[in-house]
């Protein structure tokens, strides 16, 4: 398992995004999709997410379980 960690404000794909959320990159999308989530920006086709962005939509997810 990789834990390495992305700094605060680091642009991170879905799949790194997923990773330190402790979800899956479906989720990510999942979140996009209903807007609970928007990237930051874009790296070719690949969407950009910030790290606290993630973690405000992962709490928010929880909150509402």
């Amino acid at each position: 398992m990789n834990t390495a960690r992305a700094p605060e404000g680091t642009l991170v794909t879905a799949d790194l995004a997923a990773l330190e959320a402790g979800v899956t990159p479906a989720t990510i999308r999942k979140w996009v999709q209903l807007g609970r989530l928007r990237p930051a920006g874009r790296r070719g086709r690949a969407f950009l997410y910030r790290l606290e962005d993630v973690f405000a939509a992962e709490r928010a997810a929880r909150r509402r379980m």
